[in-house]
């Protein structure tokens, strides 16, 4: 899963001088909602929850499945998001204990922000980056045999996950009660992945004894003297 990152913005205002014109003020910068920040925000636009439940519903929602979200980030998050504004502390009358007496609740601020936020367009431009077609671009390097025994285990961990995904879904068809959903959308985009890897990882299989490098290598041309002389046009 691609973790998505804003670039920071800095807010401008101006202000009027007693002359009549005006001066450029240089505010605050508004604070930059990153993925964690913005799954918080949901959440709690929901309803109202302290920490030590957020925490909870993001492992009972399997929510780090698909966003890089840890449980100090969970408090360093609401602790950011409240400094601006974007939720609202409220005392709760479930029993707790310290800090955990207080829940939150997303401010009318932040469900624009997070408007704001979903508006951006690399949320549909980047791609991610899976680590086992990395090893196999890698693996003309590994030892004789390695190769068999790392497609079992991926296949094998595959096939874990794909069943984890269709009890995921079935528990979440369960709770929302009809398939128009984001997260029944979400689980079923998981599900035809895995599926089109198993299928992937069966061709691999049969195509393994027919491996051979490449007919036709061509390689980058060029020196450091060539890039030097480029940037200085």
């Amino acid at each position: 899963m691609v973790v998505l990152e804003p670039q920071s913005q800095t807010i401008r205002t101006s202000s009027s001088r007693h002359d009549g014109s005006t001066v450029a003020v240089r505010q605050k910068k508004r604070p930059n909602l990153t993925t964690p920040d913005l799954v918080l925000l949901s959440l709690l636009a929901e309803r109202p929850m302290h920490g030590y439940e957020a925490n909870l519903e993001l492992e009972r929602r399997c929510i780090r499945d698909w966003a890089n979200i840890s449980r100090p980030q969970v408090y360093y998050s609401l602790e950011k998001l409240a400094a601006a504004g974007f939720i609202s502390k409220k005392p709760s009358s479930e029993p707790a204990s310290g800090p955990e007496r207080v829940v939150f609740a997303t401010t009318q601020r932040g469900r624009a922000a997070t408007a704001q936020a979903l508006e951006r367009e690399d949320w549909t431009n980047q791609r991610d980056r899976p680590v086992f077609p990395t090893w196999i671009a890698l693996s003309w390097l590994a030892r004789p045999g390695l190769f068999e025994e790392q497609l079992r285990r991926r296949r094998k961990f595959v096939e874990q996950e794909l069943a984890r995904e269709k009890e995921t879904l079935r528990s979440i068809l369960a709770e929302v009660g009809h398939a128009h959903h984001e997260a029944v959308w979400m689980v079923s985009l998981m599900i035809e992945q895995f599926r089109t890897e198993l299928k992937w990882l069966r061709k691999l299989e049969r195509e393994l004894p027919k491996r051979a490098p490449a007919r036709h290598p061509a390689y980058a041309q060029g020196s450091p003297e060539d890039s030097g002389k480029s940037a200085s046009v």
